[in-house]
This record gives C-alpha cells, structure tokens and sequence, in this order.
C-alpha cells in the first residue's frame, strides 16, 4: 500500500495554504471599476489593501500662512536672491517657510543655508534648489499639457525629504562576469525601474532622457517588411510600460484601448496626457538635472557616475494623479505658478563655496522648456495612424 500518497497529499495542502497566508505572501482584496464598454475588459483594478497608506501619504500640507503680495520686494531686500526677487517680503518668507518643510523639515534653514551668511551659495543644496525652482516654474507654465491647473510645487516630488524617494539612475548591477555574459542587454536581471521585471533595466535612459520612439505595433497581421521593430526594441517598450504603470498604480487600459492598444482614435484620452508627460520628463531630465551633474557630490549619484533623475514614480508616487489631484498652486501663484528669470550659470565651471551667478539667456546651454513643448506638440502623432504608439 502507498501510504506516502495520502500524506504527500496533505503536504501540498499545506503548502498551498501557507504560500497564501504566510509571510510574503497576499491575496488582497481587489476593487474593480469599469471605465469602458462592458465585455471589453476595460476595467482598473485596486489592490484594496494599499489604498488607506496611499491616501495617508498623498495629504496635502497647507499654506504656514496667507502671504500678502503688498511690499518691497525680497530681490531689494535680501542679498543674492536671484529668481524669487520679483516677490514681496512676507511671499519670499513664507515661501521659505513652506519649502523648509516640504524638503528639510528636520535640518531646516541650515539645509541648504550657511547660518551664519545667508546669502552664501556654499551649500551646493542652495545652489540645487535655485535650478529646481526654475524647473519647477518652468513645469507649470511649459507643460500645462500634463500637469493641467494643478501643477505641481516642490512638495510634488520631496514629500518632506532632501531626496524624493522615486528617482532613477543608470544600473548596469550586477555586473556581468565576462566572456558569454559580457552582453546581456540590460536583461535576466531584476530591472528595479522596469517593474522589478527581467525586462531591459535601463530603458528610461532611452526614453525619459534620450528621445527613442515608441512604436513598435504593427498595421497588418502578417510582416510587410514596413514595421522594422522586433522583439528586442518591443521588450524595451513594455519594460517603460511596466515603468509608468507601477508609478500610476494603475493598468494598461487607463490609456489603452484592450481591443486596439495602438489605435490613438480608440484610447482614452489620458494616453495624450502620458504623451506629453514623456516628454516633459525627457525636459526635465536633460535641461535641469544632467546639467546639474559637476554641483551634486558622489554620494548624490548613481554607481555608474550620472545624477538621480525624473520619471513617473517621482511625482506620481503610486496613485495615478499626485496628491490625488489636490493644488497646491493657489497659495504659491507668484512663487512657482510663474517663470521668474531663466537663465543658467555655467555649472562646468562650478566650484564648491563660491557664488553662481545667473548667466546671460545666449550663454546658457539649456534648451528653453517652451520650445520643446512646441517641438513636442508638432510631433504629437496624428489620432489616425494606428502606427504612431
């Protein structure tokens, strides 16, 4: 008599149990919501269990006070002030005030200041926080296209850290040993900004900063010799797709039509507003943050040398509108819902301790945010070409 069986039989039981309520497992609870025709498979799903830590963490901090725009202004007051100086005494301070909390709560004033001479820019966080005003102005009124009236402030990204915790660098670990692994193209490995996938690992180089198409659907069923992208450059895609939906914290058809994902006539209209937030971040990420790269010391930069850089998650944070769609903007109009100066030190030349001094407009090697976005918008594909992904 095979006695093993029964009890072999009630090992796997067991087993099977424990893989769904032992430690590292979970089956949670899943809301599902229909946001397409019925049979379709247009449906989001929620993991239920998740949804109170990220309503928790989405809180939006208030105003430490209404500002009056009345006064002289913080550039005839304050040494050194060189892109809030249009603001009143009381906007420039309570400014301060606010981003002390949204980034440094814990060091304060003495984050990015030296307390005993303000107005020194030997902090290279100062000198940092001058650029990413900028950036953050310059992502309010550029690209209207993505963020809408909602915008975003510097509380978007930070969520009270120096470092926001959503950033992404070149990864090249582990390395490879050599010989018949010496050239995996960024595959078999955990790709920790693809989704934790074993897609390519360094596809937001491509797309996030380098400008590489996405189109990679074919018209016809059968090869014409017309669609030249094959698996290697499709991989690629899903890997930033992997990218942009664990950012969002949302599925393929919130800008995906299940029948037709290529055809643009068919998607949703939040697949427009991907489009421009692609290429907003490729602005971000060449014209404020690489530039940015002799300021920041090596413990603020990836293995391979290059700066922390933007994508989704940096914003997004897992929900799929930051802050749930919350503005911030109205109490922060004069500060960062408008472009003060715009021109850039030559950061090459940067040296530690020493005062960056607006360079004029022609000598600064960034490209106007502006004209991207109009560059953007000539080359937004045309609804309908089912090609154009």
């Amino acid at each position: 008599m095979r006695l093993w069986i029964p009890f072999a039989a009630s090992a796997g039981a067991l087993l099977t149990i424990a893989s769904f309520v032992g430690a590292g497992w979970d089956a949670p609870p899943v809301e599902t919501v229909q946001i397409g025709y019925r049979g379709t498979g247009m449906n989001h799903h929620s993991d239920m269990e998740t949804q109170e830590a990220l309503k928790l963490a989405n809180v939006v901090p208030a105003a430490p006070w209404e500002a009056d725009p009345a006064g002289d202004r913080a550039g005839d007051i304050y040494e050194n002030v060189q892109v809030l100086r249009d603001l009143s005494d009381d906007q420039f301070n309570q400014f301060m005030a606010s981003i002390t909390e949204w980034i440094a709560p814990e060091a304060g004033c003495n984050y990015c200041h030296n307390p005993e001479n303000l107005a020194s820019d030997e902090v290279y966080q100062k000198v940092v926080a001058r650029r990413m005003i900028q950036m953050t102005q310059a992502v309010n009124v550029d690209w209207n296209a993505h963020v809408g009236q909602v915008g975003v402030t510097c509380y978007t990204c930070h969520r009270g850290q120096g470092i926001p915790a959503n950033y992404w660098y070149e990864d090249q670990e582990p390395k490879p040993a050599g010989n018949m692994t010496q050239n995996r193209q960024g595959q078999n490995v955990v790709a920790r900004f693809g989704g934790n996938s074993s897609l390519p690992q360094n596809v937001l180089k491509d797309y996030l900063l380098g400008d590489a198409q996405i189109r990679v659907h074919s018209k016809t069923a059968l090869p014409t010799g017309t669609n030249h992208a094959g698996t290697k450059e499709t991989e690629a895609t899903w890997s930033l797709m992997m990218h942009m939906s664990e950012s969002l914290g949302v599925n393929c058809v919130t800008c995906h039509n299940s029948r037709a994902f290529n055809d643009w006539d068919q998607s949703p209209p939040q697949r427009v507003t991907a489009w421009h937030g692609i290429r907003m971040a490729r602005d971000i990420n060449a014209n404020y943050m690489v530039g940015l790269t002799p300021v920041f010391p090596d413990i603020r930069k990836g293995p391979e040398g290059d700066v922390f850089k933007v994508g989704c998650a940096t914003c997004h944070a897992g929900v799929q509108k930051p802050l749930y769609g919350v503005s911030m903007l109205k109490d922060y109009v004069d500060s960062l819902a408008k472009k003060g100066p715009t021109d850039v030190p030559d950061f090459t030349t940067y040296q530690p301790g020493t005062t960056q001094r607006m360079a004029p407009a022609q000598q600064s090697s960034a490209v106007p945010a502006a004209a991207i976005t109009q560059q953007a918008a000539a080359d937004l594909p045309v609804a309908t070409d089912p090609a154009n992904n």
